[in-house]
């Protein structure tokens, strides 16, 4: 049974391994920018992503990052706010992302919420973050949980990301960090290494590709069907 009558086949595509595997692969390091979900002085999840920036830089990525300080809540401002606009321009100029965060009554917190949700699903036409990498870490005051990560994986989801399969949280995160902010040697220092290493994997594997990885049926018939309304419209 191949029959599938409600397809259009003028915009059915059949799978060309050759848009995957003969694709020009870019040569520039991978841009990563990372963002973390803690205004505190001694803010773990900050701490945290700066480790993860230090192993991005080692595997050769160019690391930015964003301080949340001074961020408006979302709608409280508008999006010319200096805040909001240098988070989207990190997010247009990102091939990968890092969002690390504590866990704050079993959720992430407002502070990496509301940083989400200044990124919009569209931004003149263009979606900033679709089919670019994520990799998700949290802290925990104490033991170890997977709230954060979880929803923060819903969200890239739902923010069209690759979101890496692995994942890092790291428990009672007050004993993982030395008096000068550096991670100690632990199994959950080794997990972030492992973190990072797939995210770069993943992200020199797919930035060339999202064209063909994100060319969907449901949007050419879509485009399909206003270029034909556009063109057969009748003049007034």
């Amino acid at each position: 049974m191949t029959e599938t009558p409600n397809v259009d086949d003028t915009l059915f595509q059949t799978f060309d391994p050759a848009r995957l595997f003969e694709a020009q692969r870019s040569t520039h390091a991978p841009r990563i920018l990372v963002l973390y979900g803690s205004l505190r002085e001694r803010s773990y999840s900050r701490l945290l992503a700066e480790e993860a920036g230090r192993i991005l830089t080692r595997l050769g990525a160019e690391v930015r990052f964003f301080d949340p300080k001074g961020l408006p809540l979302p709608d409280a401002e508008d999006a010319n706010h200096p805040k909001v606009s240098e988070l989207r321009e990190l997010a247009q100029w990102a091939e990968g992302m890092v969002w690390s965060s504590p866990e704050r009554h079993g959720a992430m917190t407002s502070v990496m919420k509301a940083q989400i949700d200044w990124i919009p699903l569209s931004l003149g036409g263009v979606r900033p973050t679709q089919g670019k990498t994520l990799a998700l870490l949290q802290v925990c005051g104490g033991s170890q949980s997977f709230n954060t990560v979880n929803q923060m994986r819903i969200l890239g989801r739902w923010m069209r990301m690759l979101t890496i399969p692995n994942q890092s949280s790291v428990a009672k995160a007050f004993h993982e960090f030395d008096a000068a902010g550096r991670m100690l040697p632990s199994a959950y220092y080794n997990r972030v290494v492992d973190v990072m290493e797939e995210l770069v994997k993943f992200t020199w594997l797919t930035r060339d590709l999202n064209d063909y990885l994100l060319d969907r049926y449901s949007e050419r018939v879509e485009t399909a069907e206003e270029l034909s309304q556009r063109v057969n419209q009748k003049s007034l």
